[in-house]
């Protein structure tokens, strides 16, 4: 299993980003990937999940009406659209799947929010 994340950088108050997971190694048609965070001196927490078909999405309350997250299941990656982003987002953040009774990482993208 690799998940690769793309797309983090420094970003002003208000402004935007998309992340990119890149994932190969499993049948990522049938899997459910999430993001999560980790801000310096925190626990790592629940971004946003999906479904393996793309239908069904949950949200951490702190980006629900902010964050999108959506998939391309023929290019086996999924996304997370940030926008109206906060000094309270930056952290690093990693892509998640459970596979083979394990779960999996990527390696972590830095967002960072600051004028």
């Amino acid at each position: 299993v690799q998940l690769v994340e793309s797309g983090g950088g420094l970003v002003q108050p208000g402004g935007s980003l998309r992340l990119s997971c890149a994932a190969s190694g499993f049948t990522f048609i049938y899997s459910h990937m999430s993001w999560y965070r980790q801000a310096p001196g925190k626990e790592r927490e629940l971004v946003a999940g999906i479904g393996s078909t793309g239908g069904s999405t949950n949200y951490a309350d702190s980006v629900k009406g902010r964050f999108t997250i959506s998939r391309d299941n023929a290019k086996n990656t999924v996304y997370l659209q940030m926008n109206s982003l906060k000094p309270e987002d930056t952290a690093v953040y990693y892509c998640h799947t459970y596979v083979g009774l394990s779960n999996h990482w990527g390696q972590g993208t830095q967002v960072t929010v600051s004028s």
